[in-house]
């Protein structure tokens, strides 16, 4: 699907999900209870979610370490905040490559190998997501135990959970047997051409590189611990959020919520997670825990844009002081290409 495809698709879940969630909602209600929202609680909240930031940075560092183990905190956190600015305002998700050319251009790595630490970060937090959208279910203060158990709360838990089957067996397919995916893989791209065939042996056997993390019990484990460190932390953010708009369900179902909407964002959608995030929130909060749907939407609108302007803002800067430009990553997006030309850092 060509990039304007991509984005036609994210604007239209967009418009279709955002359509759902306030269909029978009356906007001056929600507007009042954003109103009525505790703004030290909801800018504790936001100091908390864009922190976190910082600590998937953090994290990186143990994901990178089979490809370079000597990446600067600096250029992991420019490259992640240009990441997420980039998620927020450009369509078609270029959010992660976007991350990866960033950190090309600070650190010795090629953006093929930083996108593969970026897969298995999305394996790792889809673990721990899953982690935190079943375990509530066994707790006994949850609500609504059967609503992954039958409908579209089911149909969505079995998607969740095949999709995760299916990157995990890939990911440890190219750990286990790196060469013969070397091999396998260009051959199949045999009517492309031989320039073709040549590149993708290059970027592969960077890709692969970068996933070597799974054979390393130390650093799977190293990560998988970083992994639920930053989930309770985001976890934390709703928590704040939600007793900003006088949601108080406990902490549970602030991971439950954090679950259920770091899932519904992996959806297409316009820049932003517009319409997913509240899409997500809302059948968490309002639909499963029972809270009124104006307080459950005010949540969503003030937490998400909250949390969406910091983060754009520390992106733009990064991406000004480092001389790119948005332009870059959109033409990243569109040919996949990598920055060969890595430079050192500022």
């Amino acid at each position: 699907m060509r990039h304007w495809g991509k984005a036609l698709l994210g604007a239209l879940v967009t418009v279709l999900l955002l359509w759902w969630v306030l269909r029978d909602e009356s906007l001056s209600d929600i507007l009042e209870s954003i109103a009525q929202a505790d703004l030290r609680l909801l800018g504790a909240s936001i100091f908390v979610a864009t922190f976190g930031f910082f600590i998937r940075a953090l994290r990186w560092k143990i994901l990178l370490t089979p490809i370079n183990a000597d990446t600067r905190l600096r250029s992991r956190f420019a490259g992640v905040a240009i990441g997420f600015m980039a998620n927020n305002l450009l369509p078609a998700r270029v959010g992660e490559f976007a991350r990866a050319y960033a950190l090309s251009r600070l650190e010795p790595i090629k953006a093929s190998a930083a996108f593969g630490s970026l897969v298995v970060e999305r394996f790792m937090d889809g673990v721990v997501l899953l982690l935190f959208l079943i375990g509530p279910l066994y707790t006994s203060g949850f609500p609504s135990a059967e609503v992954f158990s039958e409908g579209l709360g089911a149909n969505l838990l079995r998607v969740a959970v095949v999709a995760l089957l299916v990157v995990m067996a890939v990911l440890c397919l190219m750990a286990i047997a790196p060469d013969w995916v070397v091999r396998i893989i260009p051959r199949c791209l045999h009517l492309f051409g031989e320039d073709i065939q040549t590149a993708s042996v290059k970027i592969l056997k960077s890709f692969v590189a970068s996933v070597a993390i799974i054979r390393d019990v130390r650093l799977l484990l190293l990560g998988f611990a970083w992994t639920l460190v930053f989930w309770t932390w985001h976890a934390l953010s709703f928590w704040l959020g939600m007793r900003a708009f006088g949601i108080d369900t406990g902490f549970i179902s602030a991971m439950f919520t954090a679950a259920v909407v770091g899932f519904a964002v992996a959806l297409p959608s316009a820049p932003g997670f517009f319409g997913t995030f509240h899409a997500g929130s809302d059948f968490s909060i309002g639909t499963v825990y029972g809270v009124d749907s104006s307080d459950s939407l005010a949540f969503a609108f003030g937490y998400h844009f909250g949390g969406w302007l910091p983060i754009t803002m520390i992106g733009l800067y990064y991406t000004w002081a480092l001389g790119l430009s948005i332009g870059d990553a959109r033409s990243l997006n569109s040919d996949k290409s990598e920055n060969e030309d890595s430079m050192e850092g500022r």
